[in-house]
């Protein structure tokens, strides 16, 4: 479980919550069925028609990936995995690869070093790995602008909400209670849709691509780590330009940790 998604949504709710009650304000106000029809099946009805079904259909996954923690191979696991494999290679050849490849569980590592094995250039296995990323990126792009666009939508609903009540309050100028409650409730529209536009949609897209750049980076490592055994580099070698990738600190602390440990090959 992505723990980051979780608590900062009860933290949202909390903070508002609280806030309510601190400016005297009871948590029974947001009991308001016409708000949350206008708010919450409005934005799905405006996402509906903006979307086409086949992307409208992948919204649950999303949500899946939101809450859960990625499976990625992490970047030290990979700059270790491309040194010992550039020994190997160095050793025995790209042909003795073909082993290795099998034991890898990541779809995009495993295709990049069977077309190595396979005896593709590296201009072919370049455009075809970075293709394959940006198809990805594509299809997470649409699932980002989902969010965002209900993000966009909600706030503007809630002024619709808005106006409708005070349409509602209008009607009972001469009641000044009732004026008063039709008044407060068209403003809860107003509250529910800039909460969720701005504690949910746009955190949610912000997430998704997020997640869809972590999810680039270690791909393009594995690229060129791929190219890197092909062209014959020494392991030391590897692992300084993929240590690139990681922050300075991690990337001094990992080059001193392998420095010792791993030992250029000569072919």
């Amino acid at each position: 479980m992505d723990k980051t998604s979780v608590i900062g949504l009860i933290l949202g709710i909390i903070a508002v919550g609280v806030g309510m009650v601190l400016k005297g304000v009871g948590l029974a106000a947001l009991v308001n069925p016409a708000a949350i029809l206008i708010i919450i099946i409005g934005t799905i009805a405006t996402v509906v028609i903006a979307f086409p079904t086949d992307e409208i259909k992948k919204v649950p996954k999303l949500f899946k990936i939101l809450f859960t923690n990625q499976q990625l191979m992490q970047p030290k696991e990979i700059i270790m995995l491309f040194s010992d494999m550039a020994q190997l290679a160095r050793k025995e050849g790209l042909l003795a690869l073909e082993s290795r490849t099998s034991e890898i569980n990541d779809p995009f590592l495993k295709h990049g070093l069977s077309l190595a094995v396979d005896g593709q250039n590296a201009d072919y296995i370049r455009d075809v790995l970075t293709e394959e990323i940006d198809a990805m990126e594509e299809r997470h792009q649409v699932g980002s602008t989902i969010f965002s666009q209900a993000g966009t939508y909600a706030p503007t609903l809630g002024v619709l909400g808005a106006v409708i009540g005070l349409i509602a309050a209008l009607g009972n100028m001469d009641n000044t209670d009732a004026l008063g409650e039709a008044i407060a409730a068209a403003f809860v529209a107003t509250m529910l849709g800039i909460f969720t536009g701005y504690v949910f949609w746009h955190p949610f897209a912000n997430k998704l691509k997020r997640k869809s750049k972590k999810e680039v980076q270690t791909k393009e490592m594995m690229i060129e780590g791929i190219l890197s055994i092909i062209e014959g580099e020494a392991p030391r070698v590897i692992e300084q330009k993929l240590a690139s990738y990681l922050p300075a600190a991690e990337r001094k602390k990992l080059l001193e940790e392998s420095g010792g440990v791993t030992q250029d090959v000569k072919a």
